[in-house]
């Protein structure tokens, strides 16, 4: 019976992809034509040579700068924004808060970060300032959610000890709670700065500036040899800050 349905899935699949092939009217022909893989053959010579003059590398090392300060402005407003709407949505302040912080931070959370930088393209103008925007306000509904799950998970007899001492909830907060959570915040705040520095890269294609807005213009005009560049530094800058936040999270979380 297993086999049997087994069988029947594969040929479901099969028929799947076969129609999807004809549906879409797609020619595998056409693309192995001579001609065609000349023009392919072409278009790489001509991507695979990219723009190393002075003058466009000083402008693409200007877009990774704003790129880096896109995500990390927009990532430490999305941390201080979290851990004030986690508090609420941990149940700290009473259930009302609890249910309209953990709806926020849905809403938040649901919107992608190129729907964002659209629309803060159209509130905040074409440039960094929505890009940075964008991700603060998609990375405040994650951060947020984690760091009320944290604060769910970190055991409150420190916290109590303090009250009982007389101490006010905020003292009992920033001394009993927050020192056993930093790590944990500390390690999630790392980790979504280097999404954002990846998505950083491409709001760009919806105006939200940096080495995205760089690359769609490139791309735009047919600039192959500028794209390549661009190319090329967004890679740099994605394994440079992978470097970097690994290092920290191992010298600072792990300490």
């Amino acid at each position: 019976m297993n086999r049997l349905l087994n069988t029947l899935m594969l040929l479901g699949i099969g028929a799947a992809v076969v129609a999807s092939f004809a549906y879409l009217s797609i020619d595998l022909g056409a693309l192995a034509d001579n001609a065609n893989l000349k023009q392919m053959g072409a278009y790489a010579q001509r991507f695979l040579s990219p723009d190393l003059s002075p003058a466009y590398l000083k402008a693409v090392g200007h877009g990774a700068l704003e790129t880096i300060a896109m995500s990390a402005v927009g990532t430490l407003l999305a941390a201080v924004l979290g851990l004030a709407l986690a508090l609420p949505a941990a149940g700290r302040l009473g259930w009302p808060l609890q249910s309209a912080s953990r709806l926020l931070l849905n809403a938040l959370r649901a919107v992608p970060e190129l729907v964002w930088a659209a629309l803060m393209v159209f509130a905040a103008g074409l440039g960094p300032n929505a890009g940075t925007l964008a991700l603060a306000l998609h990375t405040v509904g994650v951060l947020g959610r984690l760091f009320a799950e944290a604060l769910e998970n970190t055991p409150s007899q420190a916290a109590d000890a303090i009250r009982l001492q007389g101490g006010s909830a905020l003292w009992a907060f920033c001394y009993g709670t927050l020192p056993n959570l930093m790590p944990q915040l500390l390690a999630y705040t790392l980790y979504r700065w280097e999404n954002n520095i990846r998505m950083a890269s491409v709001l760009g294609f919806v105006g939200a500036g940096g080495l995205g807005q760089m690359l769609y213009v490139s791309l735009s005009l047919f600039q192959e040899a500028q794209g390549s560049t661009v190319i090329l530094a967004m890679l740099v800058l994605v394994f440079t800050v992978d470097t970097l936040s690994s290092w920290s999270r191992q010298r600072w979380v792990k300490a």
